[in-house]
């Protein structure tokens, strides 16, 4: 059974081309059917990453969480310097 998907222009070109570029390196023609398949197996596969992928950006910081960093800090009374970071770093 199949069924129709739309899809932008850009990405039907995209699609036409990866398909153009499989059949001059390999030598074997695939349809676009055989190619939607296989991305969706390996997208499939790797799902975290694709669900990663719309996942709204965490950088940079939103003013809201900018402030909300902010008002977490404390002051411990003690001074730090460079070579003190350095040594929790690196030991």
């Amino acid at each position: 059974m199949t069924t129709a998907v739309k899809v932008h222009d850009d990405a039907k070109s995209r699609l036409e081309e990866l398909q153009a570029e499989i059949r001059l390196q390999t030598g074997s023609a695939v349809t676009q059917q055989e190619l939607l398949s296989r991305l969706i197996d390996d997208a499939y596969e790797s799902r975290e990453d694709v669900i990663d992928s719309f996942r709204e950006s965490s950088v940079p910081l939103s003013p809201a969480e900018k402030e909300a960093m902010r008002r977490g800090r404390f002051h411990s009374g003690v001074e730090t310097d460079e070579s003190d970071i350095d040594d929790v770093l690196y030991g």
